[in-house]
């Protein structure tokens, strides 16, 4: 009885746990212009190459087992880093779609819950895909993929466009620009 209480216990706080990182410690935001500076771009095109299998398997051919290890370590590394910015952006994003729910206009509002949801899901595809990550610098003979975290940022950064745009007519493009 106890070890299941112990359990159970254990399980409620690792899920306060996720849910606290999953919304990102972001401070929220007072105006536009505060948002688009908190915000670091990411280059997709040069994250999507770092974690390319055919990339990967280039390097493998075409370099020894000690040199690919290397610069696969560093791929890697630079990997981890474009995610962390990712995820960071979506705790911002976050604050921006937890603003636009409280609009009186509807569609802002719907705008801004599928905001929330997708930057929420973005920090937790991030969480695991840095996890993988780091499992693949410390075992770099094993493949590592990172999923759809990719995808589902640029996605992430047209909703933040969207509803910055319908928040904020005129200024909201600025926002879009910098995702």
């Amino acid at each position: 009885m106890i070890t299941s209480s112990v359990f159970v216990v254990v399980a409620l706080l690792a899920l306060l746990l996720l849910m606290r990182l999953a919304k990102g410690n972001a401070p929220s935001f007072t105006n536009l212009e505060d948002l688009t500076q908190r915000i670091r771009p990411v280059d997709i095109r040069a994250f999507r190459n770092l974690i390319d299998p055919e990339e990967e398997q280039f390097l493998r051919v075409h370099l020894t087992p000690e040199e690919f290890r290397a610069v696969h370590r560093e791929r890697l590394r630079a990997a981890v880093e474009y995610v962390a910015c990712a995820a960071q952006n979506a705790a911002i994003l976050l604050r921006l779609g937890e603003a636009a729910r409280h609009s009186p206009d509807p569609a802002i509002a719907e705008a801004g819950e599928k905001l929330v949801d997708t930057a929420i899901r973005l920090r937790l595809y991030g969480f695991q895909a840095m996890a993988k990550l780091y499992l693949g610098i410390l075992l770099p003979t094993v493949r590592i993929t990172p999923g759809d975290i990719a995808e589902n940022y640029e996605r992430m950064g047209r909703l933040g466009g969207y509803v910055s745009r319908m928040q904020y007519p005129g200024k909201g493009a600025r926002v879009s620009a910098t995702l």
